[in-house]
């Protein structure tokens, strides 16, 4: 069975080409490797740079959207299938429930607000996929340096740490997942 590949990115493109350039590259890995996109939906941004990626790359993708998003962040018209949610509550439950593992890109609140989700569930032991931070160009290192300071603090448990997995680029990334995919098989 083809695994389904969650990303969490931003709606925006950020201020660095290389952004776009790492969200591109990564659907299109994506496809390339046989596994399935799963993501917000929106046309716009770095959400729109991975689909185009794997539509590119001849892959399946599903985006997940919440209907008040619908015209603010237009989605992808090329997708596979299109999942309309009543809120962002049951956007993020339907891309845990379809997805086999996460990859998050840089982005603005809702990136992190969706990685943290996954994150505290780990941490409470109800999901066990694996969460891969690609930190483009150092995007990620603050709030590396955050999470690292809780567990300093004795806010975050110490297994925190373990529960993501940070590579410099979209290469590294599917590399983490196919050997995460092969453990689990």
């Amino acid at each position: 069975m083809a695994l389904t590949i969650c990303v969490f990115c931003g709606s925006a493109s950020g201020n660095r080409p290389e952004y776009g350039t790492v969200a591109r590259e990564m659907g299109r890995l994506i496809a390339e490797s046989g596994a399935r996109l799963v993501f917000g939906g929106g046309g716009l941004g770095l959400m729109g740079a991975v689909a185009a990626g794997a539509k590119a790359g001849g892959g399946q993708v599903t985006g997940i959207i919440p209907d008040f998003l619908r015209w603010a962040e237009p989605p992808v018209e090329a997708l596979d299938e299109l999942i309309v949610t009543q809120s962002m509550h049951e956007r993020k439950s339907q891309m845990h429930l379809l997805s086999d593992a996460f990859v998050v890109l840089p982005g603005g609140l809702g990136t992190l607000e969706e990685m943290f989700e996954v994150l505290t569930l780990g941490i409470l032991g109800q999901q066990q996929k694996p969460v891969i931070l690609v930190n483009v160009e150092g995007y990620w290192d603050g709030l590396i340096a955050l999470i690292d300071r809780g567990i300093e603090a004795g806010f975050i448990r110490a297994q925190a740490r373990r529960l993501f997995a940070v590579v410099p680029d979209a290469p590294s990334a599917m590399a983490k997942l196919t050997l995460a995919d092969t453990a689990e098989a």
